[in-house]
C-alpha cells in the first residue's frame, strides 16, 4: 500500500498537476482574459507594500530558479566544477538566505491582507488561501535545510534531482527515488505540486505576464486637435 501511494503521489500526481496548470492557464486566458491580473492592493494602502512585495518577489524568484537549476542539472555537468556535497552546501546557504527574504516579505504581505480592514474587504478567498499555502510551502522548504544537513554527502539532493529529471523526461521509476526520503521532503514536493495544480485558479497567473508587446510594438504618435 505504501508503495502504491508513493507511486500515486510522486509518479502520477506530478503529471496531473502540470497538465491542469497548462490547460487551466490556456482556458482562463482564452475565456476570461480580464481576470488575468495580480489585483494589487497597493492603491488601497501602500504601507508595508514596498518591503513586503520586494522581499517576497526577489526571494521567490531566486528560490524558483535555484530549484530549477539545482534539480534539473545532471550530475555529470556540475561534477565538472564541484562535488555533490559542495553543491548541497551551496544550495542550503542560498536557500536559507533567499528563503529568509521571502519569509519576511510574505509575512508582511499576509499580515497586511488579513489585518487591514480595507484590504481584507476587497480580498477574495483565493487571495488569502494562496498566500497561506505559499507560507506553508516556504516553512516546509526552510525546514528541509536541517534535514539536508543530516546527509552532508548530498545523497538526498541527488535522489530528489533524479526524481525531478525522471519526471520532466517522462522516464519511469521516478517515484522510487523519493521512496525512502524523509517526510519533510515529500511534504515539500507534494505541496509544491499542489501549487501547480491550483495555479490557474489564482492570482499567480500574472507570473506568466510580461509587457513584451510594449517593447516590440511599432511607434505611434497621439495627435490632439485644439478646440
Amino acid at each position: 500500500m505504501s508503495s502504491y501511494i508513493n507511486e500515486l503521489l510522486f509518479g502520477i500526481y506530478p503529471y496531473i498537476a502540470i497538465l491542469v496548470m497548462i490547460l487551466g492557464c490556456i482556458l482562463r486566458y482564452d475565456q476570461d482574459p480580464y481576470s488575468w491580473k495580480a489585483d494589487s492592493s497597493q492603491l488601497l494602502r501602500s504601507k508595508g507594500m514596498r518591503w513586503g512585495s520586494n522581499l517576497f518577489h526577489i526571494g521567490i524568484i531566486l528560490l524558483f530558479f535555484g530549484h530549477l537549476v539545482g534539480l534539473l542539472t545532471p550530475e555529470a555537468i556540475y561534477h565538472l566544477v564541484m562535488s555533490a556535497a559542495v553543491k548541497q552546501k551551496l544550495a542550503m546557504i542560498a536557500g536559507g538566505i533567499f528563503g529568509a527574504m521571502c519569509f519576511i516579505g510574505l509575512t508582511i504581505l499576509l499580515w497586511r491582507r488579513i489585518t487591514d480592514p480595507r484590504i481584507r474587504a476587497t480580498s477574495k478567498f483565493a487571495d488569502i488561501l494562496i498566500l497561506v499555502i505559499l507560507y506553508l510551502q516556504l516553512i516546509l522548504g526552510l525546514a528541509t535545510i536541517p534535514a539536508s544537513a543530516q546527509h552532508p554527502d548530498g545523497s538526498s539532493m541527488i535522489a530528489l534531482a533524479n526524481w525531478a529529471q525522471h519526471i520532466v523526461t517522462f522516464r519511469g521509476g521516478a517515484a522510487d527515488f523519493v521512496m525512502g526520503e524523509a517526510f519533510i521532503f515529500k511534504a515539500h514536493i507534494f505541496l509544491g505540486l499542489t501549487i501547480f495544480l491550483i495555479f490557474p485558479f489564482t492570482r499567480l497567473v500574472h507570473m506568466f505576464s510580461a509587457p513584451v508587446k510594449y517593447i516590440l510594438r511599432p511607434g505611434y504618435q497621439i495627435v490632439r486637435k485644439r478646440g
